[in-house]
């Protein structure tokens, strides 16, 4: 117990640390505190993009997914959110751009400035802050989770010790501060995960025979729809479709695009992040999947404490201590980022509405820190799901929000009210959804109500260029472009129905479909640096 106790007390240090180190002056300017001035290069952009995304969802939500439901879960994660990074060019580029001409700092206030709205800005920001303080609250629900296993502290202690830590380098550091935490936190995330991986196969007989061992008692775990048979065609598209949307809309990644350097950082971070993706994702799952060998009996929630619960029983202290640090890392890399940007949010376009000087100063974003942190804290005190269905339903929440960026970014001309109606008829859609008004059918949710928030933003936009009498229509650039046809067909190679409930050929111990998500990925790498090499020569 005391060389658990002792590592992570090590580790907890070492971020404090960092965050000091790297601290920002008590007194800032918005720029510095919550953008670190702008100058984030590729390294640290894709270091922080990469660790504000991967979060306690991405530790022990995929490896509770994997026990569940087996590899099945694996392209989703790792083929679908590499994927998303596609839209760092479609609307990383236009939204550094944008920022960086008119110093804008916060989501909501780019809205402001496209749509010359306060009331469609005061929507925009509270969308983000409502529907990411449930994917907040997953970072303190996955740390209990993981030190009640490592070390026996009682759950809500373990919630409240990971926050007060998050909240002592993020009040004093501003974003320089969190971009090096994520930085160390992400590369922590990174090796131990491996490092579990290889511990787990080892205990069981190697990668390939403790792969076998699960197929010979669980085939399910290798073939679509999955170990629960959820997962399919139209459940499968679904969740492509919603990182894809919703990504891009999360408040923590949104801002960091305003932090780039430059717009070629923007472009090298799209490369490298689909790579990134697949081989992260595929060692939580793994382990999941694995973990059945030891514990064969959990069901719902109780999966999502699979990695320290097979961990701590298989290895030693100090080795359990390290890898439960990883998930740990995962979770704290996120919710950091998290605060930040609500923090921002809040202090520049919500009170800003009330008091003139609001956005002046970044005292009154500290001081929203700690109530986020209490609301999240509140929230994970008695968790109502599983962490992927928490997750799951604040995404779709978040997505509602992408027809009123694109739009905004690529339309010459655009009305508030198009994007307001888009807005609050998604959001009411999701309610109906949430309380089972509205079957889903065979799609998530998010497909329904991305059909409805386009649906509804284009028509309202036409019906006012009607009444404006401007309806002369240009054909869009991005018809002749090539490149946009073939990532589309990469995205519809992604739906393998034709792999469905096949496990045969197994290669390296996993069912051969995997490897072809894996050749996707590669593809869309070789297409974007192709794409690259056009804009920039």
């Amino acid at each position: 117990m005391l060389i658990k106790v002792s590592v992570l007390i090590a580790y907890f240090l070492i971020v404090l640390i960092i965050g000091f180190v790297a601290r920002t002056r008590w007194v800032s300017s918005p720029e510095t505190y919550f953008l670190a001035d702008r100058k984030l290069g590729t390294f640290i952009l894709l270091g922080t993009m990469v660790a504000t995304n991967f979060s306690a969802f991405t530790v022990f939500g995929t490896s509770g997914a994997g026990y569940r439901d087996g590899y099945a879960f694996f392209p989703i994660m790792g083929f679908g959110t590499g994927f998303m990074a596609l839209t760092f060019w479609i609307l990383g580029r236009k939204i550094w751009q944008a920022g960086r001409k008119q110093h804008i700092v916060t989501p909501p206030e780019l809205v402001k400035k496209i749509y010359n709205s306060p009331l469609l800005s005061f929507l925009f920001a509270m969308v983000m802050i409502i529907f990411t303080i449930p994917y907040l609250a997953l970072q303190p629900m996955a740390a209990g989770y993981a030190l009640e296993e490592l070390v026996g502290l009682p759950y809500v202690y373990g919630c409240i010790l990971v926050t007060v830590i998050i909240l002592l380098y993020t009040l004093r550091g501003g974003l320089r501060a969190v971009a090096w935490t994520d930085l160390f936190q992400g590369a922590v995330m990174f090796i131990l995960l491996f490092v579990s991986l290889i511990m787990v196969a080892q205990h069981h007989g190697g990668f390939i025979e403790a792969n076998q061992k699960v197929l010979a008692s669980y085939p399910e775990l290798f073939s679509r729809p999955g170990g629960q048979g959820k997962y399919t065609p139209g459940i499968w598209f679904s969740f492509m479709m919603l990182w894809f949307l919703c990504d891009p809309m999360f408040p923590q990644l949104f801002q960091r695009f305003f932090a780039a350097k430059s717009e070629r950082v923007i472009s090298r971070t799209m490369l490298f992040y689909p790579l990134v993706c697949t081989i992260v994702f595929l060692m939580p799952i793994s382990v999941g999947v694995l973990g059945k060998l030891s514990f064969p009996d959990l069901v719902g929630r109780q999966a999502d404490r699979i990695l320290p619960m097979v961990l701590t029983s298989i290895s030693g202290d100090f080795m359990a201590a390290l890898v439960i640090a990883a998930g740990l890392a995962a979770l704290m890399s996120t919710m950091d980022s998290q605060l930040l940007t609500l923090s921002s949010i809040f202090t520049r376009d919500i009170v800003v509405i009330f008091r003139k000087t609001g956005g002046d100063t970044s005292i009154t974003g500290r001081i929203f820190v700690v109530f986020l942190s209490l609301a999240g804290l509140a929230l994970a005190y008695k968790p109502p799901a599983t962490i992927l269905q928490i997750a799951t339903q604040t995404f779709t929440g978040l997505a509602v929000l992408f027809p009123t960026v694109i739009f905004g970014l690529y339309l010459k001309k655009v009305f508030s009210v198009a994007a307001i109606l888009s807005i609050l008829t998604g959001e009411a859609m999701l309610v109906c959804f949430y309380f089972k008004w509205i079957p889903g059918g065979v799609f998530l949710p998010v497909v329904w109500i991305a059909l409805l928030t386009f649906s509804v933003y284009l028509l309202t936009h036409f019906i006012m260029l009607w009444k404006e009498k401007d309806l002369a229509f240009k054909t869009p650039s991005w018809l002749t472009n090539r490149y946009v046809y073939l990532f589309t067909a990469i995205f519809i190679l992604g739906i393998d129905f034709w792999s469905w409930g096949k496990i045969e050929p197994i290669l390296f111990g996993v069912p051969t479909w995997m490897g072809y998500f894996i050749i996707l990925s590669s593809l869309q790498v070789i297409i974007m640096v192709f794409m690259l090499r056009k804009e920039y020569q």
